[in-house]
């Protein structure tokens, strides 16, 4: 792998040849790099320069957008884990995807209770591991706290901070939980929760985009400015898709809230 990022190091010059030199043919390997891997070094070098000229042509169309860059996760893992950062993003991603599916939704049924999270002395614990939910009829939930009376107070608060517009009633250890008839005021509360999750999701993609792109630059007294180039680009355009993503979740959320 060590002798395969040294000719992949010694692309740069071949980015700045003309494509007539491009046509007779790359230059042989450059030292160091083993016969054996000769025609996988030229043909990565043929396929960065097609990328580098398709990337950095600007689009002369409004609304065009420019050539995507793929760069071989392999050629880099020692500046950087390409498929980490991209699992990073994802799971932003299928995190937001949970939030609408658990704590979004126009209904609320036992489970949709399962997940909140309760603040207590001990520490921070999902309801359902701190009392028993249940469903007495279609317009009332009941959550025992028998096991755990002393963080019924918390178990009521945290339920009412849910986002989820519902209004608890303390008896006893008793937590009773009328659900709401579905309003449109609900409806768009919801849907501004929405929102709201998908503005904090973008955040933390933010963050996963620059640590990578930080870790990337760190690398640039090893490999050339163009390496670095074609790295943050990438890292970009992950988390382009990733936030592209986030918008079509938030739209079909949005669309099936307000019906």
């Amino acid at each position: 792998m060590a002798l395969a990022l040294r000719c992949f190091r010694h692309l740069p010059p071949l980015l700045y040849r003309s494509s007539f030199a491009v046509s007779r043919g790359l230059p042989q390997a450059p030292a160091g790099c083993p016969a054996l891997l000769l025609d996988g070094c030229r043909q990565c070098a043929h396929q960065v320069l097609l990328t580098r000229q398709l990337a950095t042509k600007k689009a002369k169309g409004k609304g065009q957008s420019q050539a995507k860059v793929s760069i071989s996760a392999a050629l880099v893992e020692d500046i950087i884990n390409l498929e980490g950062t991209n699992e990073e993003m994802q799971a932003v991603v299928e995190a937001l995807k949970e939030d609408f599916s658990r704590n979004l939704g126009v209904r609320t049924s036992p489970g949709a209770l399962d997940h909140v999270i309760v603040a207590t002395k001990d520490g921070k614990f999902p309801l359902n591991q701190l009392g028993q939910i249940s469903q007495k009829s279609p317009q009332l939930l009941i959550v025992n706290m028998a096991h755990f009376p002393e963080s019924t107070a918390a178990a009521t608060k945290a339920i009412r901070e849910s986002g989820m517009n519902l209004n608890p009633e303390v008896d006893g250890t008793i937590i009773r939980v009328p659900v709401p008839k579905v309003t449109r005021e609900h409806r768009e509360s919801l849907a501004k929760l929405a929102k709201q999750s998908t503005n904090k999701s973008k955040e933390a993609l933010r963050k996963v985009r620059s640590k990578s792109i930080n870790q990337v630059k760190k690398s640039k007294s090893k490999v050339s400015e163009d390496t670095i180039w074609l790295l943050e680009k990438q890292i970009q355009q992950m988390a382009d898709d990733a936030a592209a993503e986030m918008d079509r979740l938030l739209a079909a959320k949005t669309k099936e809230l307000l019906g």
